[in-house]
């Protein structure tokens, strides 16, 4: 087994390894010039985003600064957008669903040290998958840990710390990250009413 399988597959690893050392360079020099490239620039911007990341859906948006560690071991659904300064240590893999939006000064880390302090100055870590679902808003400043998973419909509140599992359809918030509240049919009814009246207003406005 490679050092790249035992990463991948949360075993203990080096990050020295040669291999490692040459993915994690080439996603450098890939991220450099993305965040280097302009705003008119913003379609080969993309298209050099969409080679950084190892798989996305249909409309993939990170306002730049981003930096990762790999790249490949992050796996985006459509419709995503992550504010600036995002950072993914994506040395499991990272997945997101649908429809999620990032705020700034955001991490992701998946890669863990051993709490003994023998083992950890070995240099050998090893590292955890990352899960968050669909339809989901993470405020900026928070902070994922390695092995979390956030479920579909869910609200992250500004500057969380998110250390255990988050279920579907709450609003968590706080350090550690812990439930709020439940979203519930009376948020969807007060938001779909936000919509109509928004869509009224702007049907009036183009008339005018």
């Amino acid at each position: 087994m490679t050092e790249k399988e035992r990463m991948l597959s949360g075993r203990l690893y080096t990050a020295l390894d040669s291999e490692l050392r040459q993915n994690m360079k080439d996603c450098k020099l890939r991220l450099a010039k993305f965040n280097s490239m302009l705003m008119d620039e913003a379609d080969e911007r993309n298209r050099l985003l969409k080679d950084i990341v190892g798989s996305s859906g249909e409309w993939l948006y990170i306002e730049p600064p981003f930096y990762c560690d790999y790249g490949k071991n992050i796996h985006i659904g459509n419709n995503f957008y992550a504010n600036y300064n995002l950072h993914v240590i994506d040395c499991a893999g990272v997945y997101i669903g649908d429809n999620v939006f990032i705020g700034p000064m955001c991490g992701i880390y998946t890669a863990c040290h051993p709490i003994d302090a023998e083992a950890r100055n070995s240099g050998l870590e090893y590292a955890k998958e990352v899960h968050i679902g669909s339809n989901v808003w993470i405020g900026g400043g928070a902070t994922i840990n390695p092995g979390v998973k956030i479920g579909s419909n869910v609200v992250i509140g500004s500057g969380s710390v998110v250390t255990k599992d988050i279920p579907d359809d709450c609003v968590a918030a706080g350090n550690p990250c812990r439930v709020i509240r439940p979203i519930t049919d009376n948020d969807r009814s007060y938001w779909a009413e936000k919509l109509r009246v928004y869509n009224e207003e702007r049907k009036e406005d183009n008339n005018d």
